[in-house]
């Protein structure tokens, strides 16, 4: 039972598409956020893709009365894009740049020029200690190809760790930003699965917004028709997550949209919807009436983790036979080199023999650096397996009374043997 009227709790999401001289109208859009941020007054604005800090300088200033707490988080070639505003104090702040986050070569997508992480900024919110999260994670460019799925089940393994192991002594957990993941996705279950973060569109009692949640939209005029496919209406890759605890609980009141045009704007406010939540924060003696615990099942975690290692372990695979074209590339520039520079050598043909050395020295530079590369690669899946088989060997023997030992069977799985009780010896 509430001991008080609950407090409320205004949070604001968008990713704001901020490529300066690339995304359109950027200049203009950053100030018709600014407006919407100052007149609407949200205790917290969590902004995605403002890779410019010039933007985020304009943006702090446009907003230095109505949230006077800012923080711009760091990371990456280009930032990480990933900013804070809000209208209590920040008490302290963190980053975690993902391990994972596409490959430099690929040019046209760019993900891994953005320092994509999760950023933690520990707020003061009505004497309550809120533990306020934002993150953008790798995009999907193809739903039928996807090559960076095992990239965004890493990040989200990572983000998943990074907030059960900074979130133990907050009384409130907020996590807002582009996940780039569909609700039922395998991510994002393995994210809310084993944090206990409740989505705010499924939770909320009311909702004002896009069909079925969707933050990117066929009607929003920045958006690319292809990127929908075959999803012709549009897409919920946007989200806000909450979690209460034991001192207080979080329930959301109403979520609300914006549905692509903005009214007496020439153009939306960016390619991607914004989500505004309304939060009610409820004091209770006995939390346990509110249902504070919503962690799911531990059988249903141990399948989502067993079905992400799959997915690791595909792109281990799929790693490696990267890494060995890598050294097949060496190779054949040092055997080039035998077999075509030390003849022109031979002849004194010095123009052709320069201009060939040139080429295979290129060659094998770029072949050394995809081998270094695709070998940190390798080592970060490795370690992102290793680390799903221990939390599945944990949640295993809370499952069956059993600990998992380190032999296998014959079938290669590992050996359960009972839990046995601790004996001091003599």
């Amino acid at each position: 039972m509430a001991t008080e009227r609950p407090a409320k709790l205004r949070v604001f999401s968008l990713n704001c598409w901020g490529i300066r001289f690339l995304s359109q109208h950027c200049a203009q859009r950053y100030e018709m956020i600014g407006e919407l941020l100052d007149k609407e007054q949200h205790d917290i604005a969590l902004l995605q893709e403002v890779w410019s800090e010039k933007d985020f300088l304009f943006l702090k200033g446009k907003l230095s009365s109505s949230h006077p707490h800012t923080h711009y988080f760091k990371s990456g070639v280009i930032g990480s894009g990933l900013a804070v505003f809000s209208k209590h104090r920040i008490q302290d702040a963190l980053l975690y740049q993902y391990s994972l986050n596409g490959y430099p070569y690929m040019l046209r997508h760019g993900d891994w020029f953005g320092g994509k992480a999760v950023g933690l900024v520990i707020v003061d919110v009505f004497g309550l200690k809120a533990h306020v999260y934002v993150t953008h994670l790798h995009a999907e460019y193809s739903r039928a190809q996807d090559e960076y799925l095992p990239h965004r089940i890493v990040q989200s393994w990572e983000l998943l760790q990074f907030v059960r192991h900074t979130s133990c002594g907050a009384d409130l957990v907020i996590l807002g930003g582009d996940l780039n993941m569909h609700p039922q996705d395998l991510g994002n279950r393995l994210l809310r699965s084993h944090t206990g973060l409740r989505d705010c569109f499924t939770e909320t009692d009311m909702f004002d917004g896009c069909e079925d949640g969707h933050t990117l939209i066929a009607d929003n005029h920045f958006t690319k028709k292809q990127d929908l496919i075959p999803f012709e209406k549009g897409i919920r890759i946007d989200y806000i997550l909450i979690k209460g605890s034991q001192k207080v609980n979080m329930k959301c009141e109403s979520l609300s949209t914006t549905k692509g045009s903005v009214a007496d704007k020439p153009f939306p406010y960016s390619d991607h919807e914004a989500l505004t939540a309304e939060l009610a924060l409820l004091r209770s003696e006995d939390s346990r009436q509110h249902g504070w615990r919503n962690t799911p099942p531990v059988s249903e975690r141990i399948d989502v983790t067993a079905e992400a290692r799959a997915v690791v372990k595909e792109g281990l695979c799929q790693t490696e036979a990267l890494r060995d074209k890598a050294v097949r590339l060496m190779c054949g520039t040092l055997l080039l080199l035998l077999l075509v520079l030390l003849p022109c050598l031979c002849h004194s043909s010095f123009s052709t023999a320069g201009f060939l050395g040139a080429v295979c020295m290129g060659a094998l530079l770029s072949g050394a650096l995809l081998y270094l590369l695709f070998t940190t690669h390798i080592k970060v899946l490795k370690e992102t397996e290793d680390q799903m088989l221990l939390t599945s060997d944990e949640l295993q023997t809370k499952l069956t009374g059993c600990r998992v030992s380190g032999s296998s069977s014959s079938d290669g799985s590992p050996e359960l043997q009972p839990s046995r009780p601790f004996k001091r010896e003599e």
